[in-house]
């Protein structure tokens, strides 16, 4: 799957609508935000050790989780004429 970004240069081009692959977008040099190093990538995030790190640490196997229904509150006060026995 591949997926498209607008933009206005690239490595090939934009086509005529202004769409990227995402695949052919230059990887850009930048300082990991988590531990400081150097990093090389396509976009600006944790570097390859930290990402790792983070699903180690973070990540969990996917599970389903029970909602209860939804009930709608009842905030309306009855009127006292209609209430009025």
């Amino acid at each position: 799957m591949v997926h498209f970004l607008r933009a206005t240069s690239c490595e090939d081009g934009p086509d005529e609508r202004g769409v990227v692959a995402l695949d052919s977008l230059p990887p850009i040099d930048f300082d990991c935000p988590r531990c400081g190093s150097t990093s090389r990538a396509t976009f600006y995030g944790p570097c390859d050790v930290c990402r790792d790190q983070l699903r180690a640490t973070l990540g969990g196997e996917a599970r389903a989780v029970e909602v209860a229904a939804y009930e709608p509150k009842m905030n309306v006060v009855p009127n006292q004429i209609a209430s009025k026995d």
